[in-house]
């Protein structure tokens, strides 16, 4: 019973400070004497409330509310976090992960965007550039400007003409999503796969064969031509390879006239098929004489110039690239043809 006990004497300890100090408190006829003698009176107070206080937990045992330099814990402890705990040992304390390349999300589409192949990131941006010149003029304005015009482009000297008609996909919608993942998903594989300045001259050979074929049929823009023709040279070069379209598993040649069904059917008018027809055909006067023709005893023409392919490509254009060139050249060997044999001979 002596917890009880010590807290009643610290009690009646405090009331007799109280009724002491409140007793030989003499009064003053001046008021700002009164205020002051009455600040004094209350600070007394308070000191000797917490004089008392200390004293009763001095006496439980517990702590103290005076700051003390041991390792005993503090009621009022100060905002300043300490490394160590009550006990004096080192806090134990999770790991933070701090990443210096964490950056925002506009940072890392930049960086994805740096990091596309050269000539394919200058198409989706003059891709980008032109949707967003026919949002601006309107369709009417859109149509005299960057559409195909044969008779301005030679003799109004709008050179522009054949390139704005490459690269405009129509306003921004679900088809202009899908074939911007087309133009960089194909003409990615094609820049990889032959390098930067063979996938120049190809574009070039595209550009300058569609925009005849465009002009003969009164197509204003060929972009949609130009990803067909780039989605034939790859699946005539792996034609075998199994890929997959929809929920079907099917042979990559087959893979163009796929689209162009499913194009058709989307449309509801055999008209859709014409941009794929004239970009297979582009693609295949590449392919062919590229891929076919030398292999029969002819030249190979499609060959860039040495200082385009030093410049473009430097020395061989890092290993992801020469991989992609050693598998396509693999491909292409493989489909090679022998002298045969006659049936029933001997071998």
């Amino acid at each position: 019973m002596r917890l009880p006990f010590s807290i009643g004497v610290g009690m009646v300890a405090a009331v007799s400070c109280i009724g002491t100090t409140s007793i030989d408190a003499k009064p003053s006829f001046h008021p700002q004497r009164t205020t002051f003698t009455s600040r004094q009176q209350t600070a007394t107070t308070i000191s000797d409330t917490d004089h008392i206080l200390n004293t009763v937990l001095e006496l439980r045992g517990g702590a103290s509310r005076r700051k003390k330099g041991g390792r005993t814990a503090s009621l009022y402890g100060t905002s300043k976090k300490s490394d160590k705990t009550a006990t004096g040992k080192q806090k134990v304390r999770g790991s933070v992960k701090e990443d210096p390349a964490e950056a925002s999300a506009v940072s890392d589409t930049l960086k994805k965007y740096k990091a596309i192949l050269p000539l394919t990131r200058i198409y989706i941006t003059m891709v980008g550039i032109v949707t967003l010149l026919g949002l601006a003029l309107g369709d009417e304005m859109s149509q005299g400007l960057l559409a195909l015009d044969p008779i301005r482009t030679v003799y109004g000297l709008e050179l522009w003409r054949p390139i704005t008609a490459a690269c405009f996909l129509g306003p921004p919608s679900i088809g202009w999503l899908m074939n911007a993942y087309y133009l960089f998903e194909y003409g990615s594989s094609l820049e990889r796969g032959f390098g930067t300045s063979q996938h120049l001259l190809f574009l070039t050979i595209q550009i300058a064969f569609l925009s005849i074929c465009s002009a003969f049929f009164g197509q204003p823009f060929f972009a949609q031509s130009v990803i067909t023709s780039m989605l034939h040279v790859l699946s005539r070069s792996m034609p075998n390879q199994k890929v997959k379209w929809l929920i079907f598993t099917v042979p990559y040649w087959t893979l163009p006239y796929g689209l162009m069904a499913s194009d058709v059917l989307q449309a509801g008018n055999a008209a859709a098929a014409l941009p794929h027809v004239l970009g297979i055909l582009s693609g295949h006067l590449y392919f062919f004489h590229k891929n076919v023709w030398p292999k029969i005893g002819g030249e190979d023409w499609l060959v860039p110039p040495k200082f385009l392919s030093s410049r473009l490509d430097g020395e061989g254009g890092g290993d992801g690239r020469s991989k992609s060139k050693e598998s396509i050249s693999a491909a292409l060997k493989a489909r090679k043809k022998g002298r045969g044999k006659k049936l029933g001979g001997r071998s």
